[in-house]
């Protein structure tokens, strides 16, 4: 009997130079991608992933498209390979949202990645105008870390699973919170090396700007399922998603309720993680032990997916 299956997208952070580039050589559907993408956006965004250097692909300008680019690409050799492969549904981290959806038919191809562009050039410029900070607290009850945000004026960024949460705000509260970590019980409160303080009340001008960006574009309610950040629901409408869409941009990404919705309320009995690192397969272990994710970054582990796959759609 075929699994149910759902993909899950990389977000901000996965990023590796030389993602896309084996696919790319090998797969004339992956190179024409990225040749859109460059030809669309006007920049060579396939450079940048290929080569790098590491610097550049961090900027939040370039990242969120070669994230983006990377996954939906992955995806396409993926049917390419197996012919009707079919997903129940999808969800993605942060960014890894707009791959979700454009992976569901939420949107084309051309008009996701102008989203993304938007989204990260608006990103970009909220992180420069603003100074912000994020900081990831290890080994404590999310009440405690709740209590710490509201003490240290900062906002919950990202729960990505039991016992990792993450905080987000202007440079000199996230030291505070940070400050406040061991006396309410957290084992461990790290600064992360970002630009500036996503997911939090600092981007409300990349929120702002975002909106009527969203509401111009061509959106559709997606086939498979797919899973808002925001909500940690399924979001179907037009006008929801592009609600959501908007919101995550400052709202918190509720990682863990968004794995469990895919396994307890949709079913998925085995998820695949399309980008680089297996960041994700690392949280889903976290958030529900045993779970079965496949990950597939490049053409080595796509090779080894494919009979495991073929086996679960039988």
């Amino acid at each position: 009997m075929p699994r149910v299956i759902g993909l899950l997208f990389s977000g901000q952070g996965a990023q590796q130079v030389g993602m896309g580039k084996d696919l790319s050589q090998q797969y004339a559907t992956a190179a024409n991608m990225f040749s859109e993408a460059d030809r669309r956006l006007q920049r060579s965004v396939s450079q940048v992933a290929f080569a790098g250097p590491i610097e550049e692909l961090t900027r939040t300008a370039n990242c969120q498209v070669a994230l983006y680019i990377h996954g939906l690409a992955l995806l396409e050799v993926l049917r390419e390979e197996l012919g009707a492969f079919t997903f129940h549904a999808a969800a993605g981290l942060s960014l890894g949202e707009f791959t979700a959806h454009g992976a569901a038919g939420t949107f084309d191809f051309g008009t996701g990645l102008q989203l993304v562009d938007a989204r990260s050039r608006l990103m970009e410029e909220a992180c420069l105008s603003t100074v912000g900070a994020m900081a990831a607290f290890v080994g404590g009850d999310e009440a405690a870390v709740r209590e710490i945000a509201q003490e240290a004026d900062v906002d919950v960024a990202n729960l990505n699973s039991p016992g990792q949460i993450v905080l987000s705000g202007a440079t000199d509260h996230i030291q505070a919170a940070i400050n406040l970590a061991k006396e309410k019980g957290i084992r461990r409160a790290v600064p992360l090396n970002v630009a500036g303080a996503f997911h939090s009340r600092l981007m409300a001008s990349a929120r702002t700007q975002l909106i009527p960006i969203l509401e111009h574009a061509d959106i559709r309610s997606p086939r498979p399922i797919v899973v808002a950040n925001v909500t940690a629901a399924r979001v179907k409408e037009p006008a929801d998603i592009r609600q959501t869409l908007a919101d995550q941009v400052t709202g918190s990404v509720r990682w863990v309720e968004t794995v469990t919705y895919l396994l307890d309320k949709v079913g998925c009995d085995l998820l695949i993680e399309l980008g680089p690192g297996q960041v994700l397969a690392g949280l889903v272990t976290r958030i529900r032990k045993g779970t079965e994710v496949i990950s597939i970054e490049n053409l080595a582990t796509l090779r080894d997916s494919l009979p495991l796959i073929r086996a679960a759609m039988a």
